[in-house]
C-alpha cells in the first residue's frame, strides 16, 4: 500500500513540528472512556499494536500529523469530516471523490481486520481510527462545505469573536476547565443497556445523529453565545463525547475480540 510506504519514513522521525488542531481535550475524553470498555482480548491486541502509547494519546496523533510535510497528509485532510449540503440527507448527497471520513473509516477497519498488515500498517490504521470516530460524534464534523463546516460562520463566545466549528469542537468542552481525565470521570456513566445500544451503533447512525443534531446548531440566532448557550448544549457535548469512547470501544471489541 502506497500510503504506508512514506509512513514507514515519517513514522520514525523525530522533531517533526506540531501543530494542535481543535479538540485535544474531547478526542482525550473519547479515547480514555473507550479504553475503560474494552474486552481483555481487544485491550491486550492493542497494546501489541501500540505499545506503551494509551487510546487518549493516540487520539491527537492525525490532528498532529497533518504539520507534515508529506503529500499524504495533505490529502488525509478530508478523512476528518463528511460534507452533506442544508436540506440534504446523507443517502441524497454526493459523496468526495477523495474520500471522507466515512470512507476512512472503513479503509482503516479494514487494514485491522486483515491478517496481511503489518504492525506498523496496523499502527497507522489504529491511530486515526481512534481520531476518525472521535471526528464523526462531533456534529460540525457533518456540516455544510459552503462554509466548512461551520469553521466560516462567525459567533461571539462569552465576548470574544470566533466561529461555530471551534464552539462545538472545544470552546463547548473546556469551558468548565476539566482535564481530559476529569471529565471522563464525570460523563462515563452510562447504564448497562445504553453501553450496549452505543456499542452496537453503526457509523450510518453517527452520521445521522450528527446531521440531526447540526441542522439544530446552524441556527445561530444573533450569534451571541454565552451562559444559556452551555446550558443548552454542554449536556449535548457531553452525551456525544460518552458515546464516542462506547461507539469506539465497540468497533475495537468486535475487531479484535474474535
Amino acid at each position: 500500500m502506497r500510503i504506508f510506504l512514506s509512513f514507514l519514513v515519517i513514522f520514525n522521525l523525530a522533531g517533526i513540528p506540531a501543530v494542535w488542531a481543535y479538540g485535544k481535550t474531547g478526542h482525550r475524553v473519547v479515547g480514555e472512556i473507550a479504553s475503560r470498555h474494552l474486552t481483555a482480548t481487544a485491550r491486550k491486541r492493542i497494546g501489541q499494536i501500540l505499545g506503551s502509547e494509551s487510546l487518549a494519546e493516540a487520539s491527537t496523533w492525525a490532528d498532529e500529523m497533518k504539520s507534515n510535510p508529506d503529500e499524504y497528509w495533505r490529502k488525509a485532510n478530508v478523512y476528518h469530516y463528511l460534507n452533506v449540503p442544508p436540506g440534504r440527507t446523507f443517502e441524497n448527497s454526493p459523496r468526495n471523490p477523495a474520500g471522507d471520513a466515512l470512507s476512512a473509516y472503513n479503509n482503516f477497519v479494514a487494514i485491522l481486520k486483515s491478517a496481511k498488515s503489518s504492525r506498523v500498517e496496523k499502527a497507522f490504521a489504529l491511530k486515526f481510527l481512534v481520531h476518525i470516530i472521535g471526528d464523526m460524534h462531533e456534529p460540525m464534523h457533518f456540516g455544510h462545505a459552503r462554509d466548512r463546516g461551520g469553521n466560516d460562520i462567525k459567533v461571539i463566545w462569552f465576548g470574544k469573536k470566533t466561529n461555530l466549528h471551534k464552539v462545538w469542537d472545544s470552546l463547548l468542552i473546556n469551558h468548565e476547565k476539566l482535564s481530559f481525565t476529569e471529565l471522563a470521570n464525570f460523563i462515563d456513566r452510562a447504564t448497562p443497556q445504553q453501553i450496549a445500544i452505543d456499542q452496537r451503533a453503526t457509523p450510518i447512525d453517527w452520521i445521522d445523529e450528527g446531521l440531526r443534531l447540526n441542522r439544530k446548531i446552524y441556527h445561530v440566532g444573533d450569534g451571541n453565545f454565552s451562559w444559556a448557550y452551555v446550558y443548552k448544549y454542554r449536556p449535548v457535548v457531553n452525551r456525544e463525547l460518552l458515546k464516542g469512547g462506547l461507539s469506539l470501544a465497540g468497533v475495537l471489541n468486535r475487531i479484535f475480540t474474535r
